[in-house]
């Protein structure tokens, strides 16, 4: 009862906090702008460059797709380290945890109404991926339970970052700490052609372990699958990968009840 109190709570402040209004505002004007090539596409679209303009559709769709899903996960970094300090900026905290309620149940439930506002980014998301495919006269391929588990998890793991960072800095410390971690995960993906010195290559190594592996979690891969080339990938292959996200998740959500646990409650 206490965790879905909390829950509902932060995911209602999010749904009136001015800032991500204006950002949402924002990003469905640049959403708007770009659906124009795709109308062009589809009125160029005839029987015999089909194949050709299936290519290019699902590839565009991935692409703002990407772009999109990158948007959110920026989102849930933001809105989970926010969700901490607003509550120790203003005070608030020692009221609620006058209840009484647990610094974990408080921590969780912050948690889960992040994670509650980006189901809602995720939906957002499924929509708009098959509303562009239909406007390039195409259709997503994909499984729809991809396109909504696989951001879903992503998410929760860069919101599992960002609030586990926030119990010890600054939101805005956190959200970028959070960005550059998720750029710096991409970088040490292993390539073809090894890297020639042994410590940095060591280093590529183990940070490619100790670092959230998100780009198996991104479901931009699936929207650019044409039918031609359509390969089902395995249930144990996908038990595997999100099983990893939620693992990740997990792990640094108790990392940061642990570190709440012993932090002040006192105004910053």
């Amino acid at each position: 009862m206490k965790l879905r109190t909390i829950a509902a709570n932060t995911f209602g402040i999010f749904l009136r906090d001015k800032l991500l209004i204006i950002f949402g505002a924002l990003f469905v004007c640049v959403i708007l702008m770009m659906m124009s090539p795709l109308l062009a596409v589809r009125a160029r679209t005839t029987a015999s460059n089909l194949e050709g303009m299936q290519s290019y559709v699902l590839g565009l769709v991935s692409a703002i797709m990407y772009m999109v899903s990158g948007a959110g996960s920026l989102l849930a970094a933001w809105a989970a380290a926010d969700a901490v300090a607003t509550e120790m900026k203003s005070g608030t905290i020692l009221a609620v945890m006058a209840r009484p309620v647990q610094r974990w149940e408080f921590l969780l439930g912050k948690y889960l109404g992040v994670l509650m506002l980006m189901a809602c980014y995720v939906v957002m998301m499924f929509g708009l991926s098959y509303l562009l495919a239909w406007m390039g006269g195409q259709r997503v391929l994909a499984a729809s339970w991809m396109l909504l588990a696989y951001p879903m998890v992503r998410y929760a793991i860069y919101a599992a970052i960002a609030m586990a960072v926030a119990t010890l800095l600054h939101p805005v410390l956190s959200w970028v700490f959070t960005l550059l971690l998720g750029v710096l995960a991409t970088l040490v993906v292993p390539s073809e052609e090894p890297i020639a010195n042994t410590a940095l290559r060591w280093l590529s190594a183990g940070l490619y372990y100790l670092l959230p592996s998100t780009q198996f979690l991104s479901e931009d891969r699936f929207l650019n699958i044409k039918q031609a080339t359509l390969r089902q990938t395995g249930w144990t292959e996908h038990f595997l990968t999100l099983t990893y996200g939620v693992d990740y998740a997990l792990v640094v959500l108790l990392l940061a009840m642990w570190s709440f646990h012993y932090r002040s409650l006192k105004r910053d």
